[in-house]
């Protein structure tokens, strides 16, 4: 599933969750957070999703008003005088005549706009003192990205009060076991006071990050930081959740992180399931060659970054709050990543690969602002569910019975009615993702895979309706297709 909430969101956390199989065991439905999506929501990024918003509801990215802006001046005499020396020209004034009324007339231009010009003026004292300590926490903050990216614990600590230094230094932990190679602290606008604590301010930050990779696009975060002025150099006091933005809390907020590298693959997890590392990198690494061939608009992720979470963390981690049926999602967090989550409660080792192949899929699918809408939700979470079989005959796929439920219980036979709401039943969810693969599935028989992701790249990168996609991909009109893969889905599950 995408973006993590039944329905994959599409902001920036494309959660594209898969659901249960009703018994406990989560359903391959995918991850794709898509109870998140907006207007066809993945859990799909707005598409504004590359940049987080400011928490509290005010937008704290602009500084408040201080010094105002001159009035704009009216610039006629100069045009005027460009006019008199065109009018000139043509009765055939001297050339020489001409230079000293246009320099006169310049001169007079230049006085009076000095006359008029409004002197500059002075910040309020309130706003001089915000600007004066936030060139301090800027100076401080581009200290702490130094000493996180040379791996100076002890720098990192000392632009901190004591009392936030544990908080900081798990911090520190899972940021550096994650790799982290790129760090940027940015304040965004200036500080505000903290009321009613004299000489404290607060202050939002976004935080652009890289992992494993030197050159990637960095993944924006915004999170609100509170300090403490002191003789010197003002220190951190707090690092607030980054609850503002729209893929919720990362884990590397919150949690001790233990993570294991492949050449493709990152997996994360907390201390407790360490255990579960080995066999999940090596499913990881296998899923990701699939996924692989599945980037339909441009290379394949960097890294696949994937995070296994235990119940807490499965409840905490980007906001938590997915539906019960799913086991997993991946979320869009910007500069073009997503991250994939994994429930571990109740996760089979014989689900799991299917579930990565399915989830790295929309990491390798979707497009960073998520797709289009839940008229949709059949092809995303088709071609999700079709790379997930990898192969196997229609036979074996473990939706089936689920599908044909559903078509018997009154379907009523429209692929963008299958969207399932968050509170649907595991085997109604089951049937929905079933339908969507057996419809795709019919379209990669009859077209082949290239054509079918070039359609997918139509609709879903390109946003072009189906109708258009259709006859300009596939060269065939989208009403009798459309009436053709239902044909073949009832015919399949009958």
């Amino acid at each position: 599933m995408t973006d993590g909430h039944d329905e994959p969101r599409l902001t920036d956390g494309v959660d594209e969750s898969r659901p249960t199989d009703g018994m406990g065991e989560p359903r391959r439905t995918d991850g794709v957070d898509e109870s998140r999506a907006a207007d066809g929501d993945e859990s799909r990024p707005a598409d504004g999703i590359d940049e987080p918003r400011p928490a509290d509801g005010v937008d704290e990215s602009r500084p408040t008003a201080g010094v105002g802006e001159p009035r704009s001046r009216r610039r006629w005499p100069l045009w005027a005088a460009f006019a008199v020396v065109l009018a000139m020209v043509g009765c055939g004034v001297p050339a020489a005549l001409l230079a000293g009324l246009v320099d006169r007339t310049a001169d007079r231009t230049a006085d009076r706009a000095t006359v008029d010009r409004p002197a500059a003026r002075t910040p309020d004292p309130a706003t001089a003192a915000a600007r004066r300590v936030g060139d301090q926490l800027s100076a401080q903050l581009a200290r702490q990205a130094d000493a996180l990216l040379g791996g100076d614990r002890r720098g990192f600590l000392a632009v901190a009060d004591p009392a936030a230094r544990a908080d900081l230094g798990r911090r520190f932990a899972a940021l550096r076991a994650l790799r982290v190679t790129v760090w940027r602290a940015e304040p965004s606008g200036l500080p505000t006071p903290v009321a009613g604590q004299s000489g404290q301010w607060r202050q939002l930050v976004t935080f652009r990050y890289c992992f494993l990779v030197p050159d990637c696009a960095p993944s924006p975060v915004l999170i609100g930081t509170r300090w403490r002025e002191t003789g010197g150099a003002p220190l951190l006091v707090a690092v607030e959740e980054s609850r503002s933005a729209q893929a919720g809390v990362r884990p590397w907020e919150v949690s001790d992180l233990v993570v294991a590298v492949g050449p493709r693959t990152m997996v994360a997890t907390t201390p407790a399931l360490r255990g579960k590392l080995p066999s999940l990198l090596a499913e990881a690494e296998s899923a990701a060659t699939v996924a692989d061939r599945y980037a339909v608009a441009g290379p394949p992720p960097d890294r696949y970054r994937i995070f296994y979470a235990g119940g807490p963390e499965w409840r905490r981690w980007y906001g938590g709050g997915r539906p019960k049926w799913t086991a997993g999602y991946a979320v869009t967090v910007g500069g073009g990543h997503h991250e994939v989550v994994l429930n571990a409660d109740g996760l089979t080792a014989t689900a799991t690969g299917e579930l990565l192949r399915h989830e790295l899929t929309h990491a390798a699918s979707l497009p960073a602002r998520g797709y289009p809408g839940k008229q949709t939700w059949w092809l995303v979470e088709g071609l999700a569910e079709y790379a997930g079989a990898d192969g196997a005959p229609v036979s074996r796929y473990e939706g089936l019975d689920e599908a044909g439920q559903l078509v018997a219980s009154g379907w009523n036979g429209r692929l963008d009615a299958l969207t399932p709401a968050d509170a649907a039943p595991a085997d109604r969810v089951g049937g929905s993702y079933g339908v969507g693969y057996l419809a795709v599935r019919h379209l990669a028989d009859r077209y082949g895979e290239q054509q079918v992701l070039d359609f997918f790249r139509a609709v879903v990168h390109d946003r072009r309706s189906l109708d258009d996609a259709s006859e300009q991909v596939l060269g065939d009109p989208w009403t009798a297709l459309h009436d053709e893969c239902v044909a073949y889905v009832r015919a399949t599950v009958r």
